[in-house]
C-alpha cells in the first residue's frame, strides 16, 4: 500500500507541484488549503506524513502541529518560508520531525521524505529484526540502523555513533548533494550551535576509516557546496 502524505498549504501553486511529484513518486497525496481543515484531516485521515507550511490562514502551522501532537505523533515535515533559526527551533520543540525552508530543489524535499518515512519504519520493527527495508546499499558498502552495523564486501567497519549517524544520512540522500549546514542540522540538530567545520572534521574520520582502508572514493566533496555519496564511485 502506498503511504498518503497530506499536503497542508495555502499556496496552490506549490501545493499542486508537490502533489503532483508525490504521486509521480508513487505516493498518494491530499492537499488542504487552510490550517483549520488540514488539522481536520491530518486528525481524521491515515497519514504517513504531514507536510505542513507554517504560514496558513485560519490556523497557522505552529498551532496546527502543537494541537496535532495532542492526539498524533504522525510524522510531520515544516515547509516555510522564514529561515531564522528560532523559527526552526520552535517548530522542532513543537514536535516537527524535520524542517524545510522555500524555495527548496524537490529533490530535496523527496530525500526528507524518504528519511523520515524511513525512521518511521525502524521504529515500527521488532528490535532485533533485519528487513531489506532496513539495509542501505552503496557498492559493497552496508549500513544497518537496527543492528548499527557498517560492512564494506562483508569487513565490519567500526564507527563512532556520530560518525554513524553522518554516513547514514548520507546514504539515505544518495545522489544528492548535502550543504555542511543540512548536514549539521540533520545530523548534530537545528540548534547545534558549534562551528561548521565539525562537518568536514567527521567526513575525515568517515574516509580514513573507509576509503583510505578499502582503496575508494566513497564520500565526494563537491567544491563550495558539500558533501554527497554517488551510486558510482571508484
Amino acid at each position: 500500500m502506498a503511504d498518503r502524505i497530506l499536503i497542508i498549504e495555502d499556496e496552490e501553486k506549490i501545493a499542486r507541484f508537490i502533489e503532483l511529484e508525490l504521486l509521480h513518486e508513487g505516493y498518494e497525496a491530499v492537499k488542504c488549503s487552510d490550517g483549520r481543515t488540514g488539522l481536520q484531516q491530518a486528525e481524521s485521515g491515515d497519514f504517513s506524513l504531514v507536510l505542513l507550511d507554517i504560514m496558513l490562514p485560519e490556523l497557522n502551522g505552529m498551532e496546527v502541529l502543537r494541537r496535532l501532537r495532542r492526539s498524533s505523533d504522525v510524522p510531520v515535515i515544516m515547509l516555510t518560508a522564514r529561515d531564522a533559526v528560532m523559527d526552526k527551533v520552535a517548530g522542532l520543540d513543537q514536535g516537527a520531525d524535520d524542517y524545510i525552508t522555500k524555495p527548496f530543489a524537490i529533490e530535496e524535499l523527496l530525500a526528507r521524505i524518504r528519511l523520515v518515512l524511513r525512521r518511521r519504519s525502524y521504529n515500527s520493527q521488532d528490535a532485533g529484526h533485519n528487513t531489506p527495508d532496513d539495509l542501505l546499499r552503496c557498492g559493497e558498502l552496508t549500513l544497518s540502523e537496527s543492528h548499527h552495523e557498517v560492512k564494506y564486501a562483508g569487513t565490519e567497519i567500526e564507527l563512532t555513533g556520530r560518525e554513524f549517524d553522518l554516513l547514514n544520512t548520507l546514504l539515505i540522500n544518495k545522489n544528492i548533494v548535502l550543504s555542511r549546514e543540512q548536514l549539521l542540522g540533520k545530523v548534530w540538530g537545528y540548534d547545534y550551535m558549534g562551528e561548521t567545520n565539525v562537518v568536514d572534521v567527521y567526513i575525515r574520520y568517515l574516509r580514513s576509516k573507509i576509503d583510505e582502508v578499502f582503496g575508494i572514493s566513497l564520500i565526494q566533496t563537491v567544491r563550495g557546496i558539500g558533501y554527497v555519496i554517488r551510486d558510482e564511485h571508484e
